[in-house]
């Protein structure tokens, strides 16, 4: 037996989707406007998880530009046949409309690594699809969407058989199941004679939930189990919230395990705040005497520790891609520009191009990684020579486009001059000027003025929901401008559909012609648990 900790993969790692080959685990999880797509982590004992790679060429022609903050990548499902990977998933192009304007595309690997087949366009009735392998015949369950006025947006689960080969459908959609919750994220596996449905209920916040219903026949009709297998809406107090959308994985044993999301939120004066986002767990499951799965600690908690039926095996090789610009680097809605990390330019850094500003949602130049924790600190050295106000670079705290704290060093007028545009006149100087971005707009709430084309240490430290920026001036950590609230940068702020989490990076940006660039070293993200 093995002691696992939940959660196993710690901050941003929505939707996780569990599938066992062999004596390996593996994990694919929601990766939503966020490059590299459909990330996946591995492990042989449930409990140490590494990244392992990722669906490389998911986003039609390498780009998810224009898609909305919380868009993009939905829910993938992934599979294995016994000699090749499978993964569905849709790209959600609109956000807050009924329509969603989903695209939904298969691929195939021999391994996680790849190489991943180009995608296949198939019949997008709804997000969170999931496919079904069973006596050599494939099935696609989906969400079906109503976008009607006076229509169920959660319409009910279908399935439809698909050809094997092409990925036509085959046959008749069938209607498996309507519920008067919200239902999605279907999930469907072969058990001692009965076809189980696993689904998310209830939305994917605090009252997020699974249940599950089953058919001796995989058409229907579905019988929906009498009490939920996992939620944690009925006891706010459990440190381990939203439970919900989940997948049942049987190991070598026999012993069955279940995959769901989960968040830990910070108790502020506001109500819950979810800055990690929503992260994967792990329980095990157990069927009673009537066939229905149950959690094997007994009741619908989610347990925080959990005895899995494994060995221990610990992973020895660091998350940490040889690439540069590799894991846990992260960058929106398009891999990075090979050119941030030419060891040609300049050795050990990374020079950022400028471009669009923090709220485009088409060429913005970002690297930034998940925060996992509650308490972290993230630091790096930037130099560069801003000549005009449309031009910046520095350390950056992002949610997303409406929610972020960007310390920047960048142009201003002389002190004591309004804010004119004449840096056409000359003059002017540096500056580190600290922006904080909600809902209700951009703030500047700090400026410092530093001298030019010098390098400069930036940093921030958060504890839970509190941010302080800071700089080091003449070897000395520098405080810069007041606390910021990190609750902010949430899940639940702001009273938007929000699915990610907080973000740690750097970014660069030139309004006028891109030209600008910011030379970066030394980034560090330290992340400390409780």
């Amino acid at each position: 037996m093995t002691v696992l900790r939940n959660p196993v993969i710690r901050g941003f790692a929505p939707d996780p989707s569990l599938v066992r080959a062999g004596d390996w685990y593996y994990v694919a999880t929601s990766s939503f406007e966020w490059f590299p797509t459909i990330p996946i982590h591995r492990s042989r004992d449930l409990a140490h998880w590494e990244y392992a790679g990722h669906v490389r060429g998911a986003a039609a022609g390498g780009s998810l530009a224009g898609v909305p903050d919380s868009g993009g990548i939905w829910a993938p499902s992934l599979s294995w046949d016994g000699s090749r990977f499978w993964v569905v998933y849709s790209v959600v192009r609109s956000v807050g409309t009924p329509y969603f304007d989903t695209d939904t595309y298969v691929s195939t690997a021999p391994g996680v690594t790849g190489p991943w087949t180009c995608p296949r366009r198939i019949a997008s009735h709804g997000f969170d699809p999931a496919l079904f392998h069973h006596d050599g015949r494939l099935w696609l369950l989906n969400l079906q969407n109503d976008h009607r006025p006076g229509g169920r947006r959660f319409a009910g689960i279908v399935l439809t058989e698909l050809d094997r080969d092409s990925l036509a459908p085959v046959g008749d959609t069938h209607l498996l199941l309507q519920h008067e919750r919200l239902v999605e994220g279907p999930k469907l596996l072969h058990h001692d004679g009965w076809f189980v449905l696993v689904l998310a209920e209830g939305g994917t916040g605090f009252e997020h939930g699974v249940l599950t219903a089953r058919s001796r026949s995989v058409t229907g009709p579905y019988e929906l189990d009498d009490r939920p297998l996992l939620t944690s809406r009925d006891d706010p107090s459990l440190p381990l919230q939203k439970a919900g959308h989940a997948e049942l994985v049987e190991t070598q044993d026999g012993a069955w395990v279940l995959s769901h999301l989960t968040a830990r939120p910070l108790h502020t004066p506001q109500g819950p705040r979810c800055t990690l986002g929503r992260e994967t767990a792990i329980q095990t499951v157990t069927w009673d005497a009537e066939g229905w799965p149950r959690l094997g600690h007994g009741g619908w908690h989610p347990a925080v520790e959990v005895d899995v039926p494994t060995p221990a095996r610990p992973l020895v090789r660091p998350l940490v891609s040889p690439d540069p610009l590799g894991w846990p680097w992260s960058s929106l809605r398009a891999a990075p520009d090979a050119s941030w990390a030419d060891a040609t330019s300049r050795p050990g850094w990374i020079r950022l191009r400028g471009r669009h500003g923090p709220e485009s949602r088409w060429a913005y130049s970002l690297l930034a990684q998940r925060v996992t924790e509650h308490r972290a600190e993230a630091a790096v050295t930037v130099q560069a020579l801003p000549s005009t106000f449309t031009q910046g670079a520095g350390l950056v705290l992002r949610y997303d486009a409406e929610a972020y704290f960007a310390l920047d060093l960048t142009w201003d007028e002389p002190e004591g001059e309004e804010q004119r545009g004449q840096q056409w006149l000359g003059g002017g100087r540096t500056v580190l000027s600290l922006i904080d971005r909600d809902e209700r707009g951009t703030r500047r709430v700090a400026l410092e003025e530093v001298p030019p084309g010098a390098p400069v240490r930036l940093g921030v430290t958060v504890e839970e929901a509190e941010a302080r920026f800071w700089y080091v001036r003449e070897g000395t950590r520098t405080p810069l401008g007041p606390a910021l609230d990190f609750s902010k940068l949430s899940d639940d702020h702001g009273g938007r559909l929000r699915f990610t989490g907080a973000m740690a990076g750097i970014h660069a940006w030139d309004l006028v012609d891109a030209g600008f660039t910011a030379d970066f070293r030394d980034f560090g993200l330290t992340c400390t648990g409780e």
